[in-house]
């Protein structure tokens, strides 16, 4: 699946108070997370008016995005990883991850990926992206126990974080030049028995 890119561009402005706005968020949401961070304490934290960065950014969720440099959007993408025979959510998952990552957007994800391995910061915000923006909605979808939503969604993170390690980064062949519906009809069943298998 091709992945939605969105990019607004730099609207009309000052760049420094959009790039204060920026700064003032990633701490935001590195030290108190996405849930907690509000609009309000974050223009307070920049020295402007929260309409402002309403105006810059939009929605908090287009906002965190733009701190990561994410170009694009989990809640245009998942819909169709949820649509469908529930029994190939795992592999329809891979694929569209694997469309994500294959994409012009594939070189901002692996500049991030790279970044969390050595920065805390980025690190904080990659978790905090990946449990709010993608695996949250994914599991939010199933008839799943809520007690045990933070485990699957750990679980599944590490086989899609490693596959990301695998193939973008390190490189391990034969993963690297693996067709995608290779990839996703031998490791859907996995992430499908991460969301729906009873656990220990």
């Amino acid at each position: 699946m091709t992945p939605v890119i969105r990019r607004t561009g730099r609207r009309p402005g000052n760049p420094d108070t959009r790039e204060a706005i920026l700064t003032a968020a990633r701490s935001a949401f590195a030290e108190r997370g996405f849930d907690a961070a509000s609009i309000r304490q974050i223009a307070t934290a920049a020295g402007v008016d929260p309409a402002l960065v309403h105006h810059y950014f939009g929605s908090k969720e287009e906002l965190f995005r733009a701190t990561i440099d994410i170009p694009i959007d989990p809640a245009v993408l998942l819909p169709a990883v949820l649509a469908g025979d529930p029994d190939q959510i795992g592999e329809r998952l891979v694929r569209t991850f694997l469309g994500v990552w294959d994409s012009p957007a594939g070189s901002a994800a692996v500049a991030l990926l790279r970044s969390a391995t050595n920065n805390e910061w980025t690190a904080r915000l990659l978790r905090e992206f990946l449990v709010t923006q993608v695996l949250r909605r994914v599991l939010d979808q199933l008839d799943l126990d809520p007690a045990e939503l933070p485990l699957r969604g750990a679980l599944v993170a590490t086989q899609m974080i490693g596959l990301a390690m695998m193939r973008y980064v390190i490189r391990l062949e034969p993963v690297a030049s693996a067709t995608p519906d290779t990839l996703a009809t031998t490791l859907g069943p996995t992430i499908h028995r991460y969301l729906t298998a009873p656990l220990p």
